[in-house]
C-alpha cells in the first residue's frame, strides 16, 4: 500500500457511502473488541502472572492508550495530506497482529508490550475514518452516520465480553488473544478493496499545511473546541472506567462467574448502549434542523442522566437491580458522545479536520482510557483489593461524567462563532 503526499485528493470514482460506513462500523467493532478483550480475562491473568487491579488497569488503560494518543498526532497528519484509506488499513492489520501476539504473553510485562502494539495500530483509525465519513456525509446526516458507526462501541464491548471468556473457559486467556486477531486481519483487506479515497474540497501538501504548532495554538483559543474535548475526555473517563471494570464489579458483588458476569453486563448495558446509540442518532440529526448547536445540548444531558443511572448500578443491591438500572445507563449512556463528535466535525474546517480531531482525541482518550481504568484500578487496590473496593472506587470516578454535561452545555454557546473563526485562514 503506498501513501503518498498527494495519494487520493481526488478519486475516478467513489464508493457508496453507505458501504464504506458498514465496512468501517465492522472495522470498528474489532477495533472495540481487541479493546475490551482484557476486561473480560482480568481474573485468570490476575492468577497466571500474580498482579492486582492496579497492573491490570495498568492493561487496560496506559498501556494500550500512552502511544495510542500521542502517535495519533503525526497520523492525522498524514492523513490530512494521503491516503486515509491505506491508513486505515495499515492500522487495522497492525492491531489485530498484535492482538494475536498477546497470546503469546510470557509475563505482565510482555502483555503490557503486545497491548501498546495494539494501541499504536488502533491509533491509526479514529480520525481518518471520522475524516472520510465527513466527506461522504453532508452535516445534516453526519448524526446518524456518526451514530451507526458508534454502534461499534457496543458491539464490539459484547463482543469481547462474551467471546473472551467463553473461549478462556473453553481453553485458556491466550486462545481468546488468537481467535480475536483473525477477523481484523481479513478486514483491513476488504477495505483496502471496497472504500476509495473521496473527493476531498482542498489538496494539501507538506508545503501548504498549517504546522502543527500554530494550528494547536489556534484550537486552543476555540472555546468550543476546548469545552467539547474535556466534557469528551471526563465523559469517557467516567464510561470506558464504568465499562472496562462492569464485569468484574458484578463477579465480586454478586458471586457469579466471570463468563456470566461478562455476558450479563455486555447484554443489559451494551444492549441498550446500542439502542441508545442509534435514538441519539436520529434524533441528533432532526434537532440539528433546528440549530446545530442543539446535538451538543442532548449530549449534555444524555451525560448528566447516564451519570446518575451508572451510579445506580453500581450501588444496587442485587444482579436483578444492577440489570434493572443497566438497561437506562445504556440508552442514556450509549449516544452521547455522538452529540459531541457531529458537533466537532461541524467545527473544524476540512483543510485540519483529520488533525483536529485527533489532537481532541489525543486529550479525551488520555483522560478516558489512560487515567480512568489506571485510576479505578489503583483506587480499589486502595481501598483493599476487595469485593466492595471496586465498588467504592467507581463512586468516585463516575461522577466525572456529571462535570462534562456541564462542559458540554457551555461548549454549545460558542460553536457557532468559533467555527466562523476557525474557517478563516487569515485568523490568527
Amino acid at each position: 500500500m503506498n501513501i503518498s503526499v498527494a495519494a487520493s485528493p481526488t478519486a475516478a470514482r467513489q464508493s457508496s457511502p453507505w458501504v464504506v460506513l458498514i465496512v468501517f462500523l465492522f472495522i470498528y467493532i474489532f477495533n472495540y473488541a481487541d479493546r475490551y478483550l482484557i476486561s473480560g480475562l482480568v481474573d485468570p491473568i490476575k492468577a497466571e502472572f500474580g498482579v492486582g487491579d492496579q497492573f491490570m488497569g495498568l492493561l487496560m488503560g496506559p498501556a494500550f492508550a500512552v502511544l495510542y494518543t500521542t502517535i495519533g498526532i503525526p497520523i492525522a497528519r498524514l492523513a490530512d495530506r494521503s491516503s486515509r484509506i491505506a491508513i486505515i488499513c495499515i492500522g487495522c492489520l497492525i492491531w489485530s497482529l498484535f492482538t494475536g501476539l498477546s497470546g503469546f504473553a510470557t509475563g505482565p510485562w510482555t502483555l503490557a508490550l503486545a497491548r501498546v502494539g495494539v494501541g499504536v495500530g488502533e491509533a491509526a483509525f479514529v480520525a481518518p475514518a471520522y475524516s472520510i465519513l465527513s466527506d461522504y456525509f453532508r452535516p445534516e446526516k453526519r448524526g446518524m452516520a456518526f451514530a451507526v458507526l458508534g454502534l461499534a462501541v457496543y458491539f464490539g464491548q459484547i463482543t469481547g465480553y462474551a467471546v473472551g471468556p467463553r473461549i478462556a473457559d473453553a481453553h485458556d486467556w491466550r486462545m481468546a488473544f488468537f481467535v480475536m486477531a483473525v477477523p481484523g486481519i481479513l478486514l483491513s483487506g476488504i477495505a483496502w478493496l471496497l472504500v476509495r479515497e473521496p473527493t476531498r474540497k482542498q489538496i494539501l501538501t507538506v508545503a501548504n499545511q498549517i504546522p502543527l504548532l500554530p494550528l494547536t495554538k489556534k484550537l486552543i483559543r476555540s472555546s468550543a473546541f476546548v469545552l467539547m474535548m474535556i466534557a469528551m475526555g471526563l465523559g469517557t473517563l467516567s464510561g470506558v472506567s464504568f465499562g472496562f471494570w462492569g464485569p468484574a464489579l458484578f463477579t465480586r458483588l454478586y458471586d457469579v462467574p466471570l463468563a456470566e458476569a461478562s455476558s450479563t453486563f455486555g447484554l443489559y448495558f451494551g444492549s441498550a448502549g446500542l439502542i441508545g446509540m442509534l435514538l441519539f442518532g436520529a434524533f441528533a440529526d432532526k434537532a440539528a434542523k433546528g440549530g446545530l448547536e442543539r446535538p451538543l445540548k442532548m449530549a449534555a444531558g444524555a451525560l448528566l442522566a447516564a451519570s446518575v443511572c451508572i451510579m445506580l448500578v453500581t450501588w444496587s443491591d442485587s444482579l436483578a437491580m444492577a440489570k434493572l438500572f443497566a438497561i437506562p445507563s445504556g440508552l442514556l449512556g450509549g449516544g452521547w458522545s455522538i452529540g459531541i463528535m457531529a458537533s466537532l466535525q461541524y467545527l473544524l474546517p476540512d483543510r485540519f479536520r483529520a488533525t483536529g480531531t485527533a489532537l481532541f482525541i489525543m486529550v479525551t482518550t488520555f483522560l478516558g482510557f489512560v487515567v480512568g481504568p489506571w485510576a479505578t484500578g489503583a483506587l480499589s487496590q486502595y481501598f483493599g483489593d476487595g469485593d466492595l473496593s471496586l465498588r467504592w472506587a467507581l463512586t468516585i470516578i463516575i461522577p466525572t461524567g456529571m462535570v462534562a454535561a456541564v462542559l458540554a452545555w457551555l461548549g454549545a454557546r460558542y460553536l457557532e462563532s468559533d467555527r466562523a473563526i476557525l474557517a478563516d485562514p487569515d485568523a490568527a
